[in-house]
């Protein structure tokens, strides 16, 4: 760049240590600290409103399901979150030892790079309107006088009226090109705005990237899902503060070493990690809290919320919608998202209760956000051979295999997920599905009850049953009060 004796001088900087964001703690130490304060503070506003009962038209599922689905009590949840979270903070530690202190005053300086960057990029405008016959010089001639800016970019990046006196010395100085004003407002944006959105851009690639054929494989693989990743299934129904609810490999595999790895790759600086640690935090614990609420920002980001996720804890989707913690696209790529829609009566009953105390405009909202129509005609892969290999299913009752999905693709994924769950014999088996079958009749009779007749349905034509609403007095995890809600029972 510095061989274009014709572009505008590189200004001189000095550098200067980065004060603290929030003094006297050090950024590096702020960063391990403020996805834990997100992730207990999250959880809590979301325990807060279920202890409370608000917004129970909004719920997944009933108190009832937290409290007979699950397997494990509440204070394994939180024992096994805080040893992730040491673990977190312990590799953060490190990874911040690794990275060079921060400091400003390079700014104007990395902006005026940008700017020359923009000086080059224009002196290969005349070429390309040579190629199609447009003379640079002749044009630049007729518009020079009305706008002289245009006519300067089309002759390659040429400003007569631009040039200053740049010191070259305390006692002398040199005439020198200078930058138009548009070229400096071009380069700042690219500095400020949309290099570091190409960095965090790449950092959700990668961490989605990652999690997904990890987690993927974590249930394609019979040894690492018994292994593993069951233990995060203990919690057949989510809720917020489960949701880094891991064994400890698995933790440290997926989540911490993911989001460190997306940190170096998209080469970002500590204020930008502190910012993707804890809005990935934010997003993790929304994607568990067990709510579909419509004025909850990050639930329409994208298409991977709540409710998205709760598929794939559910025993007839534990086998799809992999993707996490941001975008769905490698679910739709590789054809491993549910395609059965609202197939569970509990989530035609939270969609009914929150129509009814949201808007009509709303009406035709899914939980999933998918047809189950489109289950009979989706490509069968992955789970072509789900159905084949579900060698355990056939013993189990068919009054225990309830919801039923649609014909086609989604009765295969339902195969394969509702075998891995008999696979887990230490926290899975045969009473998992009985007991998710017995709370799907429960909403089916509930919704049988309903005042009200004739309420759209996104349940499938098997399920030959509207209704309106189910409100639960009590809140999701079973208790009317206390701080945390612990206990100790399964």
């Amino acid at each position: 760049m510095d061989g274009f004796s014709n572009l505008p001088p590189l200004p001189e900087y000095h550098l200067t240590p980065l004060p603290s964001l929030l003094p006297p703690i050090p950024d590096k130490l702020l960063t391990l600290l403020l996805p834990i304060v997100a992730y207990w503070g999250l959880s809590m506003f979301f325990h807060w409103i279920d202890t409370r009962d608000y917004f129970p038209q909004y719920r997944l599922h009933t108190p009832a399901e937290v409290s007979k689905r699950n397997r494990v009590s509440r204070w394994e949840v939180i024992r096994d979150v805080l040893i992730q979270q040491v673990v977190q903070t312990a590799v953060g530690w490190v990874l911040g030892m690794t990275e060079p202190d921060d400091f400003f005053g390079k700014e104007q300086y990395d902006i005026v790079v940008w700017a020359r960057r923009i000086r080059i990029a224009e002196s290969n405008i005349p070429g390309l309107l040579a190629t199609v016959g447009l003379n640079a010089k002749g044009l630049a001639k007729n518009l020079g006088p009305s706008h002289p800016m245009l006519a300067g970019a089309l002759q390659g990046g040429q400003y007569p009226s631009l040039e200053n006196m740049s010191p070259v010395s305390s006692i002398s100085k040199i005439s020198a090109p200078g930058f138009a004003g548009w070229e400096l407002m071009l380069a700042s944006a690219i500095y400020w705005v949309l290099v570091p959105a190409l960095q965090f851009g790449l950092a959700i690639l990668v961490v989605d990237t990652w999690q997904y054929f990890l987690h993927r494989a974590m249930h394609m693989n019979k040894w690492l899902y018994t292994t593993f990743h069951s233990r995060h299934h203990r919690l057949y129904v989510p809720y917020a503060y489960g949701a880094l609810y891991n064994h400890p490999f698995e933790g440290f595999l997926l989540d911490t070493l993911g989001a460190g790895i997306a940190y170096k790759l998209a080469g970002m600086n500590t204020r930008q990690g502190m910012a993707f640690f804890t809005g990935s935090t934010f997003k993790t614990v929304d994607d568990h809290c067990g709510y579909a609420l419509p004025w909850d920002p990050l639930q329409h980001m994208t298409s991977n919320n709540a409710g998205y996720h709760d598929v794939h804890h559910q025993s007839w989707g534990i086998k799809t919608n992999f993707s996490q913690p941001f975008f769905t696209f490698w679910d739709r790529l590789l054809g491993t998202v549910w395609t059965g829609g609202d197939v569970s009566a509990r989530y035609e009953r939270s969609r009914l209760a929150a129509q009814k105390a949201f808007d009509a405009e709303n009406e035709n909202t899914t939980i999933t956000r998918l047809n189950p129509a489109d289950s009979a005609t989706q490509d069968p892969k992955p789970y072509e051979n789900d159905l084949r290999d579900a060698t355990d299913l056939p013993s189990i009752p068919l009054q225990s295999r309830q919801p039923q999905p649609p014909a086609g693709k989604a009765e295969l994924q339902a195969a394969g997920s509702r075998q891995q769950v008999l696979d887990d014999q230490k926290d899975g088996g045969p009473s998992v599905l009985a007991d998710e079958a017995y709370e799907e009749k429960e909403a089916r009779n509930s919704l049988k009850r309903s005042p009200r007749k004739g309420a759209p349905s996104t349940l499938s034509s098997k399920d030959g049953f509207k209704g309106l609403r189910d409100r639960v007095p009590t809140s999701m995890h079973g208790r009317a009060g206390g701080i945390i809600g612990v206990d100790t029972s399964r």
